[in-house]
């Protein structure tokens, strides 16, 4: 299983991503918010676009915004793997997608706890990545809802009814206690569980181990 590790939680963000990059964590989660999706915002582009002075690590970028489309051509200038953004915007979802492919960049969606799998299927054979939130998203620290169990479940069959090339990835209170919730997942990402840590790696070997077992 592979790890991204979020610094939403991060109260010194440079130092941390330079504490990341010295790990072999697989990928750097970048949360955006623009106040509107959800009620919080992040630190501008103007100071993310930054983030590579700090760490080479490829980054997993999740836009929590309402209008995807406006943030895309910003964050597609970053060292971005995956660019998502959520099923339940109202623009033109599809659009959206193409315009991230032709960054050449992976594309994703992301579902909120209350919002029902059936709203991903349209979009199945455009998507790389699907991130199931295991938390309301717009805040971090929060607990694991422990109904994702079941969402995760509901995901893995609908993938493999069809002949998609995607992955899941599950964000939201994972620590080494709700990572074995996760286990049919492909990726999960931890925040708080590692950069409220004072060893970095310790805490990825330790969720790497943990979903081996």
């Amino acid at each position: 299983m592979k790890i991204s590790a979020s610094f939403l939680s991060s109260k010194d963000v440079p130092n941390d991503l330079r504490k990341l990059d010295q790990t072999d964590v697989d990928y750097v989660h970048l949360d955006f918010m623009d106040g509107r999706f959800v009620p919080n915002k992040t630190m501008p582009f103007s100071e993310m676009k930054h983030i590579g002075e700090f760490t080479n690590k490829r980054l997993d970028i999740h836009l929590m915004v309402q209008e995807p489309s406006k943030y895309i051509p910003y964050f597609a200038e970053l060292n971005a793997e995956y660019i998502t953004f959520h099923v339940e915007v109202e623009e033109d979802i599809l659009k959206d997608l193409e315009m991230i492919k032709n960054y050449s960049i992976k594309c994703g969606l992301a579902i909120k706890p209350n919002t029902k799998v059936s709203s991903l299927v349209p979009y199945l054979p455009f998507i790389d990545e699907i991130i199931i939130m295991s938390v309301e998203p717009g805040m971090g620290g929060q607990e694991f809802i422990p109904e994702t169990v079941n969402k995760i479940r509901e995901v893995r069959a609908l993938l493999n009814s069809y002949p998609v090339n995607c992955i899941i990835n599950v964000d939201g209170g994972v620590s080494d206690k709700t990572i074995s919730l996760c286990k049919e997942a492909d990726m999960v990402v931890s925040g708080s569980y590692i950069v409220n840590s004072s060893d970095f790696q310790e805490k990825i070997t330790s969720l790497r181990n943990i979903s081996m077992l």
